[in-house]
Formats: C-alpha cells, sequence, structure tokens
C-alpha cells in the first residue's frame, strides 16, 4: 500500500486532541477536591486517566498503520470475541452502580459492554456491503438485527439499560443506506406518546398521534400509505391509556426512580430527583461566563454525583458557564460534521456504512448525556465522550474514531470493488 497517499483529516483530529486534554482537566478539576493535589498522582481518577490517555493515543496511531482490507478481514473475529467477553461478563463479571458490566483485571476495571459498540458498528458494515444486500429484504433485515440484537439482550442481562438503548442510534445509520423514514417517524411517535401519557395523560398523548400522523402524512409521505397511517394512529392511541400500566409493572423500581425523577425531580428532591436537580443547580450557577477553572463550589464539594463520570458536563457549566457550554456544544457538532463527511467520503461501502454508525453513536452519546445533566433526558447513566472519566469509555470511543480516520485516510487506496 503507498503510504504517501495518507492523509488524515486534521480538522476532527485536532479536536480530538482537545477533546480528550480538556477532559482530563475537568476529570481533575471534578475529582480533586478543595486541596488541589498533585495531577499526576496516579492513584486519583484524574492520573489514571492520563495514563488511559497515553494508552489510547498509542493505539490510535496503531489503527491508523492497519491495512484497512485487515481490519475489515477481521471484523467477524471482532465481533465473536466481544460476544464472548459479554457472556464472561455475566459468569464471572463484578456489580458496580446496580449494573453486572465489569471485569476486574488487577487494579483495573474493563467494561466490554462499552467495546461492543465497535464490533457491532464494523459488523453491520461488514453484513450490508456484500454485493445485493438490501433492507428491503426481509432476510438480510434478519441478519442486521441479529448483529444487533444479540449483544442488546446480553447487555440488557447485565442490567445496563443505558448502554444497551445506545443501540438505537444505529437507526439513524439504517435510514442513510435506505431504510424507510417511516420507521424514524413511528420511534419519534413512539417516544412523544409516551412522554405525553406519562405528564398530561392520555387524552393530549392521543390528540399529538393524530396530528403528527397527519403532518408525516401529509409533508413526508405526500399522502402515500394512507391506510397504513390510520392503523399505526388507532393503534398508538391504544397504547396511549396503557402507558402508565407498561411503566410501573414492567420496568424495575430503580428505573420507575428514573422515569419519575425525570418528569418531576421535585417529586423527591433529597432522593431520586437529587441528580437532576444538584446538576442544573451547577450549571446555573456558572452563569454566563462561568466561576472560573478549579473555582466551582458544586464540583468541589461533590454536590454532583457522579461528577467525573456520567455528570462531567456539570462541571464544565459551573466553571466556565453558558459561554464554555456553548464553545463544547458546537465543537462537539463541528466533530460529528467531520464523521459525516469523512464517511460520505469514503470510497467504500463497508466504509461508509461504519462511517455512520460510529457517527450516530457519538450522536446518541452527546445528546443523551448533555441532555440528562440538563433536565431533558432520563437519567440513563452514558458517558459524555473523551470528556467522562473510564479507560473503557476512552479506549472505546477512540477506537471507534480512528477506525473512521483509518479508512478515509486510506480513501485513495480503493482495496474493494464495492460502490
Amino acid at each position: 500500500m503507498n503510504r504517501q497517499s495518507i492523509k488524515i483529516d486534521w480538522v476532527s483530529f485536532i479536536l480530538y486532541l482537545i477533546f480528550i486534554l480538556a477532559g482530563w482537566l475537568n476529570i481533575y478539576s471534578s475529582s480533586s477536591g478543595s486541596g488541589n493535589p498533585e495531577i499526576f498522582d496516579f492513584t486519583r481518577n484524574f492520573g489514571k486517566q492520563f495514563l488511559f490517555i497515553v494508552i489510547t493515543l498509542l493505539l490510535g496511531i496503531a489503527i491508523l498503520y492497519l491495512d484497512p482490507r485487515f481490519i475489515e478481514f477481521v471484523t467477524y473475529g471482532i465481533y465473536g470475541l466481544s460476544v464472548l467477553m459479554l457472556i464472561l461478563v455475566l459468569l464471572f463479571g463484578s456489580t458496580i452502580n446496580g449494573s453486572l458490566s465489569w471485569i476486574k483485571i488487577g487494579g483495573f476495571q474493563i467494561q466490554p459492554s462499552e467495546f461492543s459498540k465497535i464490533a457491532v458498528c464494523l459488523s453491520l458494515a461488514k453484513v450490508m456491503s456484500k454485493p445485493n444486500f438490501s433492507l428491503d429484504k426481509i432476510l438480510d433485515r434478519t441478519k442486521v438485527a441479529l448483529v444487533v440484537m444479540i449483544p442488546v439482550i446480553l447487555i440488557l442481562l447485565q442490567k445496563d439499560t443505558g448502554t444497551a438503548m445506545v443501540f438505537l442510534a444505529l437507526g439513524l445509520m439504517f435510514i442513510r443506506e435506505g431504510l424507510s423514514l417511516f420507521y424514524l417517524v413511528l420511534a419519534i411517535i413512539f417516544l412523544t406518546v409516551s412522554l405525553l401519557s406519562l405528564i398530561y395523560g392520555p387524552t393530549i398523548a392521543v390528540a399529538s398521534v393524530w396530528v403528527l400522523m397527519l403532518l408525516s402524512l401529509y409533508f413526508i409521505f405526500k399522502k402515500q400509505a394512507f391506510a397504513l397511517h390510520f392503523v399505526m394512529a388507532f393503534g398508538f392511541s391504544f397504547y396511549a391509556f396503557f402507558v402508565d400500566y407498561v411503566v410501573f409493572s414492567y420496568l424495575k423500581p430503580h428505573q420507575q426512580a428514573r422515569v419519575m425523577a425525570f418528569l418531576d425531580p421535585e417529586i423527591d428532591p433529597k432522593g431520586i430527583g437529587w441528580n437532576i436537580t444538584q446538576s442544573k443547580i451547577a450549571i446555573g450557577s456558572g452563569s454566563f461566563w462561568g466561576k472560573g477553572y478549579l473555582k466551582g463550589t458544586q464540583t468541589k464539594y461533590d454536590f454532583v454525583p457522579e461528577q467525573d463520570t456520567d455528570f462531567i458536563f456539570c462541571t464544565v457549566g459551573e466553571e466556565l458557564g453558558w459561554v464554555g457550554s456553548s464553545l463544547l456544544l458546537i465543537a462537539f457538532l463541528v466533530f460529528l460534521y467531520r464523521l459525516i463527511f469523512m464517511a460520505e467520503n469514503s470510497k467504500t461501502k463497508f466504509a461508509r456504512i461504519y462511517g455512520y454508525s460510529a457517527a450516530s453513536i457519538f450522536f446518541f452519546h452527546i445528546m443523551v448525556n448533555v441532555g440528562m445533566t440538563i433536565g431533558l433526558m432520563p437519567v440513563i447513566g452514558i458517558p459524555l465522550p473523551f470528556f467522562s472519566y473510564g479507560g473503557s469509555s476512552l479506549l472505546s470511543f477512540s477506537t471507534l474514531y480512528f477506525l473512521l480516520l483509518n479508512f478515509y485516510s486510506n480513501r485513495m487506496n480503493v482495496f474493494a470493488t464495492e460502490d
């Protein structure tokens, strides 16, 4: 392979470096307490995160020098290993925060479910890039469903609902590859009905169903599938009256608590609503410019639980204010745009599908993590890419990124005949 033809996407790479550096500094701020200890204290989370960053950068460089044909060749092996690791977690794993998701190796803990995202993205790209593959075929849809559902079921058995929900984001890739927009409309209406039924009751939810169905029929499908739309409208209207029953009969107590805290954090401000309430207080106290780096009182005095992992965005909001939070979100949007750009400009279908899969997962994590810290999303316990503390999370997101960067960098070395 002619290595001189490799040209990486510098915009996304520089943003990546900024993210991991800013993430490390925010982990230091959120977990160092009021004493400002040595930042290279490897017994503390921020010290460990620095080691994870070094390991991740070395891994990223190694990935860039892999032949893309080799990555595609070992895809199914990676998927099989991922499934095996998920099974081993169920047999020998450790429970942390109510989820049986971790395997202890020495003084470190590995979360295999994080790496399953990589395996699924690669395997979907492998399956869907086969000649004559079509999402219109029942057999082909069954294949991709199995690729996704096997890890999802194993992750759900670990009681890690948040990570399992991440795979819903892959629907965006499926739509890019030809799946009907009707499925996206159904997903939006399902979520809308569920939330409105819980908040305002079934009457408002039913009215919303019919409005959304009519808008979909008129603006998206141009009056096609008229009968199907009305059948679905009646179905969702019926479902609206049973949302309460579904939530309180089938969800586990801690999941019910999260739903109730999302709907009304004040229902138990010192219990299930504590995380969301304190998170919003921390972000709101940052005001426009923020209190300044290492000067966040909510952060320093541990008012927000999990503030260096799931609620790391609170640190940004409190210390850097609206300006810093907005700049971070803009940077993430630019990063997502570059991921989609690299996917669209890749020369193989395998690389394009993988790129959209990776971008979808990044988008879901950013949207939900930021949303739950400001009370717009339920707390489902997923990290903010490159910012939240954790070696598994950092390695997983970095590998997702560097694999796409590899495919894009080698785009002039077309290694397959597929379109």
